[in-house]
């Protein structure tokens, strides 16, 4: 503007002075203290799978003047986030905690690099860089989360509350506990007259639900279970099933095993109800990779029929698609409900539902909706097919899984089936 108006040329001087001295002073008053700010990201000891899990930040001021923030997290590259950042102001001497959140979805390693926080003035001309927390390592873990979710699930009262349906007790197979005096509202059903004559009052025998049970999960992890739902494979999802069937399964004072195979059968935890029984789990859950072969179902019988010789629940996740490739496992699966009781775990596609739900407008669409409702109809008919030779089997949505498996298995119990 000099140029037009001379005047301003000599005012420019005085402002860029002026701006030089305050970029020294926010300078100064920056950097010549040494430790600003104090900062850490806390993290769980683990992360928890397909679960939002927070990661908190606390930033510590020491400056004297309140100063602006902007942290740049170094996220573990598994998450594909390129453009964290944060903004904070805070306070002098004053600690400021915030939270964001992350949603792995495949269990392994994931290592955070530096937590970068750049520091700012009031004057805001400047920013100086601090680094914290240099390469930590957070393992992804089976959801945990679930877990604790579904904690007190096998105690409730009301499981309803929690998408777990009711199931009406047919007959009595249930296990002697105690004989007790009669009291109104008792079965009178279960009266032993035996006791009744030598008290002299009414007495009834008291049952409790059947326990020790044996019940297995059995995972594939063959290249079918690899197929992606809201970023998380079929195999996450039946292995963060497994975790929380597992403790229902000990809460429910049976034994939990479990086991995954694809060209063989790996990953084995012999049923049983230790105290450390959920910790082996874990661990031998966390272990779990798809090997993206296709699983060998005459190894899995050959293995079942060795090394499981009482009759046991066998929980089977796993997926088939169309019919063909069930009848081509289908002598193997009646091999093993002779001697066991087998529940078949499968996938409904939930892309092939919103398929069908969509008014097709073009024959391009017509044409997609009929083969969508076509695969989906052959699920059905995988369903008769296991029921025509008495194998029970549970077709749920990938989200809905857990509860699925958790109804089947108190729907069993609460029959007295195995």
């Amino acid at each position: 503007m000099a140029f037009i108006f001379p005047a301003l040329y000599q005012a420019a001087w005085y402002i860029l002075l002026a701006l030089l001295c305050f970029f020294v002073l926010d300078f100064i008053i920056l950097f010549l203290t040494k430790n600003g700010i104090e900062a850490q990201r806390i993290t769980p000891e683990k992360l928890s799978n397909g679960d939002e899990n927070p990661i908190i930040i606390s930033i510590k001021n020491f400056y004297a003047f309140s100063v602006y923030a902007k942290v740049i997290d170094e996220i573990p590259f598994q998450f594909q986030i390129r453009n964290f950042e944060i903004k904070r102001k805070i306070k002098s001497a004053s600690i400021d905690d915030f939270q964001y959140y992350l949603r792995p979805t495949e269990r392994g390693e994931y290592h955070f690099g530096n937590l970068n926080i750049y520091i700012s003035s009031p004057l805001k001309l400047i920013s100086k860089r601090y680094i914290f927390n240099k390469d930590a390592m957070v393992p992804v873990y089976p959801s945990y989360i679930q877990l604790r979710k579904y904690d007190l699930i096998a105690f409730s009262n009301n499981l309803f509350q929690y998408g777990v349906k009711k199931i009406r007790r047919l007959g009595h197979t249930m296990e002697f506990e105690q004989i007790k005096e009669y009291v109104p509202g008792d079965d009178i059903r279960t009266l032993n007259w035996k006791a009744t004559a030598k008290k002299n009052s009414l007495m009834v025998n008291q049952f409790q639900d059947e326990k020790s049970q044996n019940i297995y999960m059995a995972i594939d992890k063959g290249r079918t279970m690899k197929m992606p739902f809201n970023g998380m494979s079929l195999l996450d999802y039946a292995i963060n099933a497994t975790l929380v069937m597992s403790n229902v399964i000990l809460k429910k004072q049976d034994k939990a095993g479990m086991f995954s195979f694809s060209k063989k059968v790996e990953n084995r935890v012999v049923s049983e109800k230790r105290t450390l029984q959920m910790q082996k789990i874990l661990e031998n859950l966390y272990k779990i990779k798809t090997d993206y072969f296709e699983s060998d179902y005459s190894r899995l019988y050959a293995d079942i029929k060795k090394n499981i010789n009482q009759r046991s629940l066998i929980i089977l996740y796993t997926n088939f698609e169309t019919l063909d490739s069930l009848h081509r496992q289908l002598p193997y699966l009646k091999g093993i409900a002779k001697s066991h009781l087998l529940v078949v775990v499968f996938f409904q596609n939930t892309e092939l539902n919103q398929i069908t739900t969509k008014k097709a407008e073009t024959i391009q669409q017509v044409y997609d909706k009929v083969i969508a409702e076509k695969f989906i109809f052959e699920k059905k008919l995988i369903v008769n097919e296991l029921k025509k030779y008495g194998i029970h089997s549970v077709l749920t949505q990938p989200e809905n899984l857990t509860l699925d498996s958790i109804n089947k298995y108190l729907e069993i119990k609460a029959r007295g089936i195995l």
